[in-house]
């Protein structure tokens, strides 16, 4: 792994290296099309000044070799057919017709013709400006070249001034780079001797540092961290007791599953050891005593599966079975069935007979089953059932639920010290509350006690 200041060396590096290679090759490009223009331009203004110095005495030939010695560039005049009249740099005799050359048809066109051009006369590459001249009635192509090689001279010249720039630059932002490392070093290796400490024993608490706003904010933070670490080690023994008191929930949990399955169990065991030692029993009470076997197994199977259930529920690993059901009938049917324990009750179902909701009919008859018999529990008098577009309600005038259990009755195994609001095994108001939300119904709970409760699931 490398160190910090061998990172920013390494980013600094290749960041240098794309910059040179961009700016290089946009100077590169921006030169060359300037030095041409510039030398565009200078060839043109020569070629001005030379039209205003032709006259009918003048010697094409002469004019062309000053040309050559004065100003170092090639000049070709060139008739109206093409042919060439004068030439500085080669026998005019041996060269070719010029007429259809393409800065002679721009010429011919515009006034002024321009081309870069590999000159096989010369075997160079030059830049070619034309102009077209009128002389004597007749019509002249004046024609001045220079090399590209002086151009391509000169924007490497440019270059190395540029990369000379560039890297003493580069150099300047390294030895910048180094000092700010050394700062940032000395700052850094301050918080690890920090860190360090909170792992000893004796932890400081304190770190500050003004170098930047964000190693102030760091160190800031740092310091409230530190004291926050000694904070919870001072309630150590308090989280130690809650912890205590989370094992005692649980064991009493225990004790409640233990202490539900023990009286069914109970019952099955001293009913059976009856009847396996007395083989005379009256057949009437025979039949009581296998009645009372077979309630308490149901009553066991029950358990059971509400505890398979929670933990279903639980982990959400309880998947939904939809189905569309009439939602009257569904009520009518759980109240028929838990009537059966309840003789002396009364029932009145009001609303909307024709409702049908999309469920999964097991699952909600669970709902609608311990909602009932909670309120059958709870309460003397006669129980509410409301059906409405929005909603099912179960109404009760009984005992209702202190404030303070409002919040926790839903939760698992959860008793109210007073009233027991949950069914065996404290899962009642849990199973239901989960079934709700796996249908992405709400339970809503209105209660007062001593005057009534109203369970509402809505839809």
């Amino acid at each position: 792994m490398l160190k910090f200041h061998q990172i920013i060396l390494k980013k600094i590096l290749t960041l240098f290296l794309a910059l040179f290679v961009v700016v290089g090759a946009i100077v590169y490009y921006w030169s060359y099309e300037f030095y041409i223009d510039e030398t565009k331009e200078a060839l043109r203004q020569d070629i001005e000044l030379l039209s205003l110095q032709i006259d009918p005495k003048t010697d094409f030939d002469k004019l062309a070799a000053e040309i050559k010695n004065s100003l170092g560039l090639r000049m070709t005049v060139i008739a109206e057919d093409g042919h060439i009249i004068a030439e500085s740099h080669k026998d005019k005799a041996k060269m070719e017709n010029h007429r259809y050359r393409d800065e002679i048809m721009q010429a011919l066109k515009d006034g002024y013709g321009y081309k870069i051009r590999h000159s096989k006369t010369l075997d160079r590459t030059l830049l070619y400006v034309v102009k077209k001249v009128d002389f004597n009635h007749t019509t002249l192509y004046l024609r001045l070249a220079k090399e590209i090689k002086g151009i391509q001279t000169q924007i490497v010249n440019l270059g190395l001034k540029i990369f000379t720039v560039i890297l003493l630059f580069l150099l300047t932002l390294l030895f910048a780079t180094y000092k700010i490392h050394k700062e940032l070093e000395y700052e850094v290796n301050k918080i690890v001797h920090f860190l360090k400490s909170l792992t000893k024993n004796k932890k400081s608490t304190y770190i500050k540092s003004d170098y930047s706003e964000e190693f102030a904010y760091i160190t800031n933070l740092l310091t409230k961290v530190a004291q926050i670490i000694v904070k919870k080690e001072k309630k150590k023994s308090k989280f130690t007791q809650k912890l205590q008191e989370a094992n005692q929930q649980k064991d009493d949990i225990i004790s409640a599953i233990s202490h539900e399955f023990k009286n069914p169990i109970a019952v099955v065991n001293g009913y059976s050891q009856t009847l396996l030692e007395d083989s005379d029993i009256n057949p009437n009470i025979r039949n009581k005593f296998l009645e009372k076997i077979h309630k308490n197994g149901i009553k066991l199977s029950e358990l059971i599966d509400r505890l398979r259930l929670s933990i279903k529920l639980d982990s959400g690993a309880q998947n939904l079975s939809l189905q569309e059901i009439n939602l009257y009938q569904l009520v009518h049917e759980c109240v028929e069935n838990i009537k059966i324990n309840y003789h002396d009750r009364e029932t009145i179902i009001e609303g909307l007979k024709e409702l049908t909701l999309k469920v999964d009919p097991t699952l909600f008859s669970i709902v609608i089953c311990n909602l009932l018999e909670n309120a059958y529990k709870y309460s003397e008098d006669e129980v509410h059932i409301l059906i409405t577009k929005d909603s099912i309600d179960f109404i009760d005038t009984g005992i209702g639920i202190k404030t303070k259990d409002l919040d926790n009755i839903t939760q698992k195994f959860y008793r109210a010290n007073t009233n027991k609001w949950n069914n065996s095994l404290g899962l009642g108001l849990f199973l239901v509350n989960n079934i709700i939300h796996l249908h992405k119904f709400k339970l809503k709970i209105k209660s007062k006690e001593n005057e009534g409760s109203t369970f509402s699931v809505k839809f």
